[in-house]
């Protein structure tokens, strides 16, 4: 790659080629792509918000806050990834390496931070923290979500941590600061 070429994520993305490389092997399986596939699709939101729009019914009136609050930290998260994303526009695993298989169509053409990862950790704190017997449900999904954006090839690891990160910040402010 020509020196003007590079992009500050150029060294990071041959570093994790090979992981994803590795991890996305498990995507040329088709029952494997559908399973991740529909994983993602429902982590695009349909799972989170059908989970909000049944807390105030399974939990009455005490759910409201919860729900308000977790709504509103969602909105933050769309805020921050997409101005990140549009800034430091990073191709996706598998427009920069052809080897690595999309095993689901893109949201967005840029990669860094997964917004599905920030989500899937921000919701997931949220809802343990005040709804802890839901953990059994949101945990296993949440950690699907993650794990299917490298698996599909449309996030690399380092894309999955800063969402991971940035996700648990949002959470753990939103709770420190809301109580």
């Amino acid at each position: 790659m020509a020196e003007a070429e590079q992009t500050p994520f150029t060294r990071f993305d041959k570093l994790e080629v090979t992981i994803c490389l590795q991890v996305n092997r498990s995507a040329h399986c088709l029952p494997v792509r559908r399973f991740f596939g529909c994983i993602s699709w429902l982590g695009n939101g349909i799972f989170w918000y059908v989970l909000l729009a049944m807390l105030p019914i399974l939990y009455g009136p005490a759910a409201i806050w919860p729900t308000l609050r977790i709504s509103g930290i969602a909105l933050i998260g769309v805020v921050i990834y997409k101005v990140v994303k549009s800034r430091l526009v990073r191709e996706r695993p598998f427009v920069a390496f052809p080897d690595i298989l999309c095993g689901s169509p893109p949201m967005d053409r840029y990669s860094f931070p997964s917004g599905h990862s920030l989500h899937a950790t921000s919701f997931s704190i949220l809802i343990l923290y005040s709804f802890p017997t839901l953990g059994f449900i949101v945990l296993p999904f949440a950690i699907m979500v993650i794990l299917s954006r490298v698996i599909l090839g449309l996030h690399y690891p380092s894309d999955v941590l800063a969402g991971v990160v940035i996700g648990a910040t949002l959470a753990s402010a939103s709770l420190w600061m809301l109580g």
